[in-house]
């Protein structure tokens, strides 16, 4: 796999972080409806459960995340903000940083893993629908 998005870690890695939990933090509070009350509940309850664990997750996977995106920085057009090329190619985006997240939980402890695979169906969605943000995120850092 290319790495050519690794670098921003060693550039700024704590900015990135900062702003891809940003993006986290803004796909969660515009959540609605009933699905989204029990996203909204669930990430409040796992941040008091452990302050900032999204951050050391984030921190943690980031170059994963970041390898598993390279392709599609690779192939993105010129011209063409890498969020609106994310979407473009919404599938298999998600699917690549989700299984960053599938490999983490075949390792974590049974019962996160559980947790992970119950809400493993929904999370597609979600992914796709965070890809603009994410692309730009990431874009800033890169340009």
């Amino acid at each position: 796999m290319s790495d050519s998005l690794t670098p921003l870690l060693a550039d700024n890695r704590s900015a990135l972080v900062t702003d891809l939990v940003g993006v986290i933090d803004a796909e969660v509070a515009d959540q609605s409806g009933l699905s989204g009350a029990a996203v909204k509940t669930a990430y409040s309850a796992v941040q008091k459960v452990k302050p900032g664990v999204v951050r050391s997750a984030t921190d943690q996977l980031a170059e994963d995340f970041l390898t598993a995106l390279a392709p599609f920085w690779d192939t993105k057009p010129a011209g063409v903000a890498f969020g609106d090329h994310l979407s473009a190619n919404g599938d298999a985006a998600a699917e690549a940083l989700l299984a960053v997240t599938d490999a983490q939980a075949d390792s974590a402890k049974p019962g996160l893993a559980k947790a992970y695979n119950s809400l493993r169906g929904k999370a597609k969605n979600y992914v796709v629908a965070a890809l603009p943000r994410l692309g730009a995120a990431i874009e800033k850092h890169a340009g």
